[in-house]
């Protein structure tokens, strides 16, 4: 199958800003979002791919706060697995968890090892926030160990798939609206030995249910993180965890904020290159 990929260039570029076009272009067919600043890239299939639709959507967005152009280019099928190969190196975070593909071969053996195939779902590790929470899960190995855990927003399935090999309690759950994602995930768990320790869901956090986590990870963006916080409350057990990131440095006061309404209390933060993760206990 052939994708279109369409470069929504956004100028001044801010999260909050990808997140309004990307909501506004939603119903459009497109099948994954990746946000490389200052641009927003939406891929869909060519033959799903109207640019007269597209362009009517766009020139309903207000341009008092920003302004978006867009450029298209064609991806043959053939060459997109090309496409990120050749873009996809490995992660090392901390000397303790490598995130490879498959062709990658030869690397010195850590911890955790995760083999991922993204395909045109997001998430190869790359991203600063992935690194953030990786860390934290991995300075609260012992919070893992046969606990009840929740990937929210899961993605390509990393962090997912290490909650299993840290022996999270069957089932890991990992939840995530995109089903390109959802799919992914699956595989991703498979490829790594731990399709039957993940449950995947599509869907957002209307599934999460009432008190049964002891940890969630939501590694989303600011605005999802704060509008859905009543809902991870409720989804934790006493004392659970729930590991945020996705957002800046500057958004931690308005986050913590928000989390403090629902009782939950921070424990930990950590950032890199502007990006933030916090940590939050909920009180018993």
């Amino acid at each position: 199958m052939e994708y279109i990929e369409v470069s929504l260039e956004i100028d001044p570029f801010r999260d909050e800003y990808a997140e309004m076009v990307t909501a506004e272009i939603s119903d459009l067919g497109f099948e994954s979002y990746l946000t490389e600043e200052p641009y927003l890239k939406a891929y869909i299939p060519k033959e799903q791919f109207s640019e007269p639709c597209l362009k009517t959507v766009l020139s309903l967005i207000p341009e008092t706060d920003f302004k978006v152009r867009h450029t298209l280019n064609l991806i043959p099928e053939q060459n997109w697995n090309a496409l990120w190969e050749s873009s996809f190196e490995p992660v090392v975070i901390d000397g303790r968890c490598t995130i490879k593909a498959s062709f990658h071969k030869g690397l010195p053996r850590t911890r955790y090892t995760i083999t991922i195939d993204p395909k045109m779902a997001f998430g190869t590790g790359h991203h600063q926030t992935t690194s953030l929470i990786i860390r934290s899960m991995m300075q609260s190995e012992k919070d893992i160990r046969d606990k009840q855990v929740l990937d929210m927003g899961c993605g390509t399935g990393i962090l997912s798939i290490l909650a299993a090999k840290m022996k999270a309690a069957i089932p890991v759950h990992a939840i995530d609206i995109d089903p390109v994602a959802v799919r992914s995930a699956r595989e991703n768990a498979r490829r790594n030995r731990v399709g039957d320790r993940i449950t995947t869901l599509c869907g957002d956090a209307s599934l999460i249910q009432a008190g049964k986590y002891d940890l969630i990870i939501a590694n989303i963006n600011r605005n999802i993180i704060l509008e859905d916080m009543v809902t991870y409350s409720r989804g934790l057990r006493p004392g659970g965890l729930l590991i945020t990131s996705g957002f800046y440095e500057e958004d931690c006061a308005m986050t913590e904020a928000e989390a403090s309404r629902h009782g939950l209390e921070r424990v930990s933060s950590d950032t890199m290159d502007r990006w933030a993760t916090v940590t939050f206990k909920k009180i018993q």
